[in-house]
């Protein structure tokens, strides 16, 4: 029998865990500071996944590779601030797990020590399987990420639909049961052929996150900046844009130019 989110005072690994079992989808959103992530989290939001995509969206930097550590270590204290019932995830960056299992190790407790999140997450399968066993080991519950990996564009040369021939789509099955069996307890499948993530979703028994991955993953994640409608030039066929945020506030900007310019602001009912 399926659970009203209402009934999650605090959502949990355990929770996210019932939900798949319950049939229950799980919503996940991007968020990168205090104002927004209290708004998604009073709105009921399951998950919010503090996204390296800040690179893009809150620095303007062309990738997700320049991020640093400290800078999301930073967005991470910010959200986890706003927090009262969400599950709160944190991407680890580029550069501090693929190396070797300890890195990883010492960049996820220094996210969880520092921030207060939750769970931290990292992209890839078989050549991330050390780290993610020994980051689980230490107590620290790891979200996967298969697919499109962003933080491998310059491998990949570009972010079009991934495993959409055979031989990607084998590694990326296996990959997902390798996660599953090392301790993740979900996987986020990004920019897939929805038959396939269909399939890896009914192979696992922990959950699925779907972006551009179709409808039967466990759940979806949109970039707060896409869904809002303030990031006007991504476009994506996978893109629901709830607002248009970019014109809107626009135009409320505008208006109070030219409330400013022509002394229409303030009033004599908004001073002192």
């Amino acid at each position: 029998m399926s659970h009203p989110e209402s009934a999650y005072k605090k959502v949990t690994t355990h929770t996210i865990q019932k939900m798949k079992i319950a049939g229950e989808k799980i919503s996940m959103i991007t968020a990168y500071d205090y104002s927004f992530a209290k708004i998604f989290d009073a709105a009921g939001m399951d998950i919010i996944l503090v996204g390296d995509s800040a690179s893009n969206v809150m620095a303007g930097h062309v990738t997700t590779l320049p991020i640093t550590l400290d800078q999301m270590i930073y967005h991470a204290q910010s959200v986890v601030r706003a927090h009262q019932r969400s599950l709160i995830v944190v991407d680890i960056p580029f550069g501090y797990y693929q190396s070797n299992s300890e890195i990883a190790l010492a960049s996820a407790i220094r996210i969880m020590k520092e921030s207060g999140a939750h769970t931290v997450k990292l992209e890839g399968g078989e050549e991330v399987i050390d780290s993610i066993k020994k980051i689980v080991r230490a107590g620290v519950p790891v979200m996967g990420h298969l697919g499109l990996t962003p933080q491998s564009i310059n491998k990949f040369g570009t972010y079009t639909v991934r495993a959409t021939v055979e031989a990607e789509a084998e590694k990326l099955r296996n990959d997902a049961l390798l996660l599953q069996e090392a301790g993740c307890f979900a996987i986020v499948l990004e920019k897939i052929p929805a038959s396939l993530a269909k399939t890896v979703t009914e192979s696992l028994s922990i959950p699925t996150i779907g972006i551009g991955a179709g409808a039967d993953c466990d759940g979806q994640v949109l970039v707060m900046h896409d869904l809002l409608g303030i990031n006007t030039d991504f476009t994506p066929r996978f893109l629901r844009k709830y607002l248009n945020l970019e014109e809107q506030i626009n135009t409320a900007v505008k208006q109070y130019i030219q409330d400013v310019k022509t002394k229409n602001f303030p009033n004599e009912t908004e001073q002192y």
